[in-house]
């Protein structure tokens, strides 16, 4: 299981680091999928996008991984609401090229398996 867990910090650390990169290089495919009741769009995702960055980078270090962990469960919280906004839009969907029932939905149970794993690897490896 030490394995499992040592493979899966480390892929879930490359995946929070490369998405966090993407919100610098691409800030306006996220700014899509942010509801239009949330203010200051290019500004959260730049956040988000540096949390990612150094949340997915601490993920990597034992002495940094319950933090990481606990820091990514709140991203994927502050965030959610995106998603549901794409799952349930047109107008994002329609200016990514997504159908209803495409990746716009399955990014929403998604979420729940990103939780799990942060919570899992906040705890010591076994």
């Amino acid at each position: 299981m030490k394995k499992i867990k040592s493979a899966s910090i480390f892929i879930m650390s490359f995946f929070y680091v490369s998405v966090g990169i993407q919100h610098f290089i691409d800030p306006g495919w996220f700014v899509q999928i942010m509801p239009p009741y949330l203010p200051f769009h290019y500004q959260a995702v730049y956040l988000s996008g540096f949390f990612e960055i150094l949340f997915g980078a601490m993920l990597l270090f034992e002495k940094t991984r319950y933090p990481a962990a606990w820091g990514l469960m709140s991203l994927l919280i502050a965030v959610y609401p995106a998603n549901i906004y794409l799952a349930f839009n047109q107008v994002p969907q329609k200016a990514l090229g997504y159908s209803a029932f495409s990746v716009s939905w399955i990014r929403l149970p998604m979420q729940f398996v990103f939780f799990a794993l942060a919570y899992w690897h906040s705890k010591n490896v076994e």
